[in-house]
């Protein structure tokens, strides 16, 4: 899985051999399986850690518990709360926990720091990696502040679940989702069942009208 890693991130294949030397001479594979915590709010970044294969959520826990979803960081992506952190020297605010088994690959601070000081290509690919991911965080602030609860949980249930009518997820994913209290998601669900948009049982949610779920998270 980790022989060549370099060459599933093509900006980063793309860089001077020498360039590429100070992260490959560096990598530490990693082998992560589901619900591991990556990161956690308090601790100090020592790896630049790129994604092979799998997912990590990056999510923002209140002190009463309250969950949000930042972003995922899947194959191919590198976590920019982690460059954040390296190149600030501060602490992580957020935490990242795999959603799957996650493959990786480590690069220590230390080789971090040395492509940073040495590689214009690659300071130039981070500084590009965080203007992207800051635009999708702005979005997510603004979905949260300024768009309707009931529309921003149809989205949420017409995302995932592709072909299919059928989401396994629970109230409390729900709510990380969206950004919200589990129990208002549990009145908004009951809502939508009253209408029969959707069937409910313990951990599963069913969709019985996606056409009225579309029309209402494509509503104005």
């Amino acid at each position: 899985m980790t022989d060549g890693w370099i060459e599933q991130f093509a900006d980063l294949n793309e860089l001077p051999a020498q360039d590429k030397a100070i992260l490959t001479r560096a990598a530490v594979p990693m082998s992560l399986p589901a619900g591991t915590t990556v990161f956690a709010p308090g601790v100090e970044a020592e790896n630049f850690v790129l994604v092979l294969d799998g997912t990590i959520r990056v999510q923002q826990v209140a002190p009463n518990g309250r969950e949000i979803v930042l972003y995922r960081v899947t194959g191919g992506e590198s976590c920019i709360m982690t460059s954040a952190c390296l190149l600030s020297d501060e602490a992580y605010r957020a935490e990242g926990v795999t959603e799957s088994a996650v493959e990786a690959i480590a690069i220590p601070k230390a080789a971090f720091d040395e492509a940073m000081a040495r590689s214009p290509g690659f300071r130039r690919l981070i500084f590009t990696d965080y203007s992207h991911r800051i635009s999708d965080l702005m979005a997510v602030v603004e979905e949260v502040a300024f768009e309707r609860l009931d529309k921003r949980l149809a989205q949420h249930l017409l995302a995932p679940a592709g072909a299919g009518d059928t989401i396994l997820a629970t109230h409390q994913d729900l709510a990380a989702e969206v950004g919200t209290a589990r129990e208002v998601i549990g009145r908004q669900l009951g809502e939508l069942q009253r209408r029969g948009w959707v069937t409910l049982s313990r951990g599963r949610i069913v969709l019985t009208d996606r056409a009225r779920l579309q029309a209402l998270a494509e509503a104005e």
